[in-house]
Protein backbone atom coordinates (compact mmCIF):
# COMPACT_ATOMS: atom_id res chain seq x y z
CA UNK A 1 0.00 0.00 0.00
CA UNK A 2 1.10 3.49 -0.64
CA UNK A 3 2.13 5.59 2.47
CA UNK A 4 -0.02 8.64 3.61
CA UNK A 5 2.79 11.00 2.19
CA UNK A 6 2.22 8.75 -1.26
CA UNK A 7 -1.20 9.49 -2.17
CA UNK A 8 -1.24 12.58 -2.85
CA UNK A 9 1.50 13.31 -4.96
CA UNK A 10 -0.27 9.81 -6.78
CA UNK A 11 -3.78 10.93 -6.46
CA UNK A 12 -2.31 14.72 -8.13
CA UNK A 13 -0.55 12.50 -11.27
CA UNK A 14 -3.27 10.75 -12.02
CA UNK A 15 -5.53 14.13 -12.02
CA UNK A 16 -3.08 14.94 -14.55
CA UNK A 17 -2.94 11.84 -16.51
CA UNK A 18 -6.65 12.10 -17.24
CA UNK A 19 -6.50 15.49 -18.04
CA UNK A 20 -4.20 14.93 -20.89
CA UNK A 21 -6.04 11.84 -21.86
CA UNK A 22 -9.12 14.06 -22.18
CA UNK A 23 -7.51 16.77 -24.31
CA UNK A 24 -5.92 13.89 -26.44
CA UNK A 25 -9.45 13.41 -27.33
CA UNK A 26 -10.89 16.50 -27.70
CA UNK A 27 -12.88 17.17 -24.32
CA UNK A 28 -12.48 18.64 -21.46
CA UNK A 29 -10.93 17.02 -18.06
CA UNK A 30 -14.54 17.81 -16.26
CA UNK A 31 -16.22 15.20 -18.52
CA UNK A 32 -13.89 12.58 -17.11
CA UNK A 33 -15.00 10.79 -13.78
CA UNK A 34 -12.46 8.79 -12.24
CA UNK A 35 -13.83 6.06 -9.81
CA UNK A 36 -11.14 5.55 -6.81
CA UNK A 37 -11.25 1.82 -6.60
CA UNK A 38 -10.98 0.78 -2.73
CA UNK A 39 -10.47 -2.60 -2.63
CA UNK A 40 -6.55 -2.28 -1.29
CA UNK A 41 -6.49 0.75 0.49
CA UNK A 42 -6.49 1.42 4.24
CA UNK A 43 -9.39 3.07 5.86
CA UNK A 44 -6.39 6.14 6.56
CA UNK A 45 -6.09 6.03 3.00
CA UNK A 46 -9.46 6.23 2.20
CA UNK A 47 -10.08 9.44 4.63
CA UNK A 48 -7.11 10.70 3.24
CA UNK A 49 -8.03 10.69 -0.54
CA UNK A 50 -11.80 12.11 1.04
CA UNK A 51 -10.06 15.33 2.74
CA UNK A 52 -8.69 15.83 -0.79
CA UNK A 53 -11.68 16.62 -2.08
CA UNK A 54 -12.61 13.51 -4.21
CA UNK A 55 -16.15 12.36 -4.57
CA UNK A 56 -16.14 8.85 -6.77
CA UNK A 57 -14.87 5.90 -4.35
CA UNK A 58 -15.89 2.23 -5.58
CA UNK A 59 -15.63 -0.75 -3.66
CA UNK A 60 -16.26 -4.31 -5.38
CA UNK A 61 -17.66 -6.85 -2.61
CA UNK A 62 -20.82 -5.85 -0.52
CA UNK A 63 -19.72 -6.60 2.75
CA UNK A 64 -16.56 -4.43 2.18
CA UNK A 65 -18.63 -1.62 0.80
CA UNK A 66 -20.61 -1.18 3.85
CA UNK A 67 -18.18 -0.91 6.16
CA UNK A 68 -16.31 1.74 3.78
CA UNK A 69 -19.70 3.74 3.92
CA UNK A 70 -20.33 3.74 6.92
CA UNK A 71 -16.78 4.89 7.81
CA UNK A 72 -16.54 7.45 5.11
CA UNK A 73 -20.40 9.03 6.50
CA UNK A 74 -18.62 8.72 9.94
CA UNK A 75 -15.61 10.79 8.79
CA UNK A 76 -17.37 13.70 7.06
CA UNK A 77 -19.81 14.46 9.71
CA UNK A 78 -17.21 14.97 12.15
CA UNK A 79 -15.04 16.71 10.02
CA UNK A 80 -18.10 19.09 9.82
CA UNK A 81 -18.44 19.25 13.00
CA UNK A 82 -14.83 19.92 14.12
CA UNK A 83 -14.45 22.63 11.11
CA UNK A 84 -17.20 24.31 12.25
CA UNK A 85 -18.59 27.90 10.41
CA UNK A 86 -14.86 26.95 8.36
CA UNK A 87 -15.25 25.30 4.66
CA UNK A 88 -14.47 21.43 4.98
CA UNK A 89 -12.26 20.43 2.38
CA UNK A 90 -14.36 17.17 1.66
CA UNK A 91 -17.35 16.55 -0.58
CA UNK A 92 -20.48 16.50 1.37
CA UNK A 93 -21.85 13.44 -0.06
CA UNK A 94 -19.70 10.63 -1.37
CA UNK A 95 -21.09 8.88 -4.63
CA UNK A 96 -20.60 5.13 -4.35
CA UNK A 97 -19.61 2.70 -6.99
CA UNK A 98 -20.21 -1.44 -7.23
CA UNK A 99 -17.56 -1.95 -9.26
CA UNK A 100 -17.73 -5.76 -8.82
CA UNK A 101 -19.65 -8.94 -9.39
CA UNK A 102 -23.08 -8.44 -7.39
CA UNK A 103 -24.73 -11.75 -6.47
CA UNK A 104 -28.38 -11.73 -6.43
CA UNK A 105 -28.72 -12.98 -3.19
CA UNK A 106 -26.88 -9.07 -1.96
CA UNK A 107 -28.83 -7.01 -3.67
CA UNK A 108 -31.11 -6.24 -1.16
CA UNK A 109 -28.31 -4.53 1.18
CA UNK A 110 -26.51 -2.99 -1.59
CA UNK A 111 -29.10 -0.70 -2.97
CA UNK A 112 -29.60 1.87 -0.24
CA UNK A 113 -25.84 2.92 -0.02
CA UNK A 114 -24.81 2.66 -3.96
CA UNK A 115 -25.03 5.38 -6.15
CA UNK A 116 -23.93 3.66 -9.61
CA UNK A 117 -23.69 -0.24 -10.25
CA UNK A 118 -20.77 -0.80 -12.67
CA UNK A 119 -21.20 -4.42 -13.07
CA UNK A 120 -24.88 -5.63 -14.25
CA UNK A 121 -23.90 -8.59 -16.16
CA UNK A 122 -27.17 -10.66 -16.74
CA UNK A 123 -31.00 -10.09 -17.93
CA UNK A 124 -31.68 -12.41 -14.47
CA UNK A 125 -29.72 -10.16 -12.27
CA UNK A 126 -31.55 -6.93 -13.69
CA UNK A 127 -35.06 -9.10 -13.01
CA UNK A 128 -33.44 -9.10 -9.04
CA UNK A 129 -32.56 -5.53 -9.21
CA UNK A 130 -35.84 -4.20 -9.57
CA UNK A 131 -37.73 -6.94 -7.61
CA UNK A 132 -35.68 -5.61 -4.59
CA UNK A 133 -35.91 -1.67 -5.80
CA UNK A 134 -39.64 -2.16 -6.48
CA UNK A 135 -40.00 -2.77 -2.69
CA UNK A 136 -37.71 -0.44 -1.56
CA UNK A 137 -38.94 2.23 -3.46
CA UNK A 138 -36.03 3.15 -4.79
CA UNK A 139 -34.45 4.16 -8.33
CA UNK A 140 -31.12 1.95 -9.35
CA UNK A 141 -28.72 3.45 -11.80
CA UNK A 142 -26.74 1.03 -13.12
CA UNK A 143 -24.22 0.01 -16.54
CA UNK A 144 -24.51 -3.43 -18.52
CA UNK A 145 -21.17 -5.05 -18.30
CA UNK A 146 -19.77 -6.40 -21.71
CA UNK A 147 -17.15 -8.94 -22.00
CA UNK A 148 -16.02 -7.81 -25.28
CA UNK A 149 -13.14 -10.11 -26.04
CA UNK A 150 -15.48 -12.71 -24.73
CA UNK A 151 -12.92 -14.02 -22.17
CA UNK A 152 -14.61 -17.46 -20.19
CA UNK A 153 -12.76 -15.95 -16.81
CA UNK A 154 -14.55 -12.89 -16.93
CA UNK A 155 -18.22 -11.42 -15.86
CA UNK A 156 -20.32 -9.71 -18.87
CA UNK A 157 -22.75 -9.62 -22.14
CA UNK A 158 -21.66 -10.43 -24.73
CA UNK A 159 -21.36 -7.72 -27.93
CA UNK A 160 -24.55 -8.57 -29.45
CA UNK A 161 -26.37 -9.97 -26.89
CA UNK A 162 -26.30 -6.31 -24.88
CA UNK A 163 -28.87 -4.40 -27.08
CA UNK A 164 -31.34 -7.61 -26.56
CA UNK A 165 -31.08 -6.85 -22.64
CA UNK A 166 -31.08 -2.86 -22.73
CA UNK A 167 -34.20 -3.36 -24.86
CA UNK A 168 -35.73 -6.14 -21.95
CA UNK A 169 -34.80 -3.50 -19.33
CA UNK A 170 -37.00 -0.68 -20.32
CA UNK A 171 -40.20 -2.36 -19.08
CA UNK A 172 -38.35 -2.47 -16.15
CA UNK A 173 -39.78 0.85 -14.21
CA UNK A 174 -37.37 1.07 -11.19
CA UNK A 175 -33.97 0.82 -12.90
CA UNK A 176 -32.31 3.46 -15.16
CA UNK A 177 -29.66 2.02 -17.88
CA UNK A 178 -26.74 4.51 -17.78
CA UNK A 179 -24.20 2.95 -20.07
CA UNK A 180 -21.80 0.34 -20.54
CA UNK A 181 -18.89 -0.60 -18.38
CA UNK A 182 -16.10 -3.54 -19.58
CA UNK A 183 -12.64 -4.72 -18.66
CA UNK A 184 -10.09 -5.29 -21.51
CA UNK A 185 -7.65 -8.09 -21.58
CA UNK A 186 -4.83 -7.07 -18.78
CA UNK A 187 -1.50 -6.47 -21.13
CA UNK A 188 1.99 -4.84 -20.50
CA UNK A 189 1.38 -2.94 -23.38
CA UNK A 190 -2.02 -0.68 -22.57
CA UNK A 191 -2.10 -0.06 -26.58
CA UNK A 192 -2.87 -3.38 -27.09
CA UNK A 193 -6.75 -3.06 -25.66
CA UNK A 194 -7.08 -0.16 -27.60
CA UNK A 195 -8.88 -2.07 -30.00
CA UNK A 196 -11.13 -3.36 -27.52
CA UNK A 197 -11.76 0.25 -26.21
CA UNK A 198 -12.43 0.86 -29.43
CA UNK A 199 -15.14 -1.79 -30.04
CA UNK A 200 -16.86 -1.12 -26.99
CA UNK A 201 -17.35 2.61 -27.61
CA UNK A 202 -18.24 2.07 -31.46
CA UNK A 203 -21.40 -0.17 -29.70
CA UNK A 204 -22.12 2.25 -26.58
CA UNK A 205 -22.64 5.31 -29.32
CA UNK A 206 -24.28 3.30 -31.51
CA UNK A 207 -26.99 2.58 -28.80
CA UNK A 208 -26.92 6.50 -28.12
CA UNK A 209 -27.34 7.16 -31.57
CA UNK A 210 -30.55 4.08 -31.84
CA UNK A 211 -32.16 7.05 -29.04
CA UNK A 212 -34.04 4.14 -27.20
CA UNK A 213 -32.68 4.83 -24.15
CA UNK A 214 -33.13 8.34 -23.56
CA UNK A 215 -30.59 11.11 -22.55
CA UNK A 216 -29.66 9.52 -19.33
CA UNK A 217 -27.66 6.96 -21.08
CA UNK A 218 -24.40 8.32 -20.89
CA UNK A 219 -21.61 6.77 -19.31
CA UNK A 220 -19.04 4.43 -20.56
CA UNK A 221 -16.87 2.69 -17.93
CA UNK A 222 -13.55 1.34 -19.29
CA UNK A 223 -10.21 1.58 -18.19
CA UNK A 224 -7.82 0.62 -14.80
CA UNK A 225 -5.21 1.74 -13.13
CA UNK A 226 -2.60 0.37 -15.91
CA UNK A 227 -4.65 1.55 -19.25
CA UNK A 228 -7.13 4.24 -17.94
CA UNK A 229 -5.35 6.61 -20.45
CA UNK A 230 -6.22 4.56 -23.35
CA UNK A 231 -9.72 4.24 -22.48
CA UNK A 232 -9.87 7.97 -22.07
CA UNK A 233 -8.66 8.46 -25.65
CA UNK A 234 -10.77 5.94 -26.49
CA UNK A 235 -13.63 7.12 -25.02
CA UNK A 236 -14.35 6.74 -22.22
CA UNK A 237 -16.21 8.94 -19.76
CA UNK A 238 -15.41 7.25 -16.51
CA UNK A 239 -12.09 5.19 -15.29
CA UNK A 240 -11.85 3.07 -12.12
CA UNK A 241 -8.71 3.53 -11.42
CA UNK A 242 -7.29 1.73 -7.70
CA UNK A 243 -3.36 0.50 -7.77
CA UNK A 244 -2.21 2.99 -9.37
CA UNK A 245 -3.50 5.25 -6.33
CA UNK A 246 -2.99 2.86 -3.17
CA UNK A 247 -0.64 0.52 -4.98
CA UNK A 248 -0.54 -3.60 -4.73
CA UNK A 249 1.27 -6.40 -6.39
CA UNK A 250 0.97 -6.17 -10.52
CA UNK A 251 -1.32 -8.75 -11.95
CA UNK A 252 -0.68 -11.69 -14.29
CA UNK A 253 -0.61 -10.25 -18.22
CA UNK A 254 -2.24 -11.30 -20.92
CA UNK A 255 -1.36 -10.45 -24.37
CA UNK A 256 -3.85 -8.52 -25.62
CA UNK A 257 -2.84 -9.47 -29.46
CA UNK A 258 -3.33 -12.96 -29.26
CA UNK A 259 -7.27 -12.36 -29.06
CA UNK A 260 -8.15 -9.14 -31.40
CA UNK A 261 -8.97 -11.22 -33.95
CA UNK A 262 -12.00 -12.01 -32.35
CA UNK A 263 -13.40 -8.72 -32.27
CA UNK A 264 -16.14 -9.64 -34.67
CA UNK A 265 -20.27 -7.84 -34.69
Amino acid sequence: MAPRNQLKDRYRRMLDNVADAAIKSRRQPEEIIPVAVTKYASPDQVRQLIELGHQDLGESRVQQFQQRVAMANEFIARHKILSGSRKAEPPDRIRWHMVGHVQRNKVKPLLPIVRLIHSVDSLRLTEELQAQAAKADLDVDFLLQVNVAGEKQKSGLSLPAVPHVAEQIQTMFNLRLRGLMMMAPQAEDPEECRPWFSRCAELFHEMRRDGHYGKDFNLLSMGMSNDYQVAIESGANMVRIGTALFGDADPPTINCNTRQQKVTR
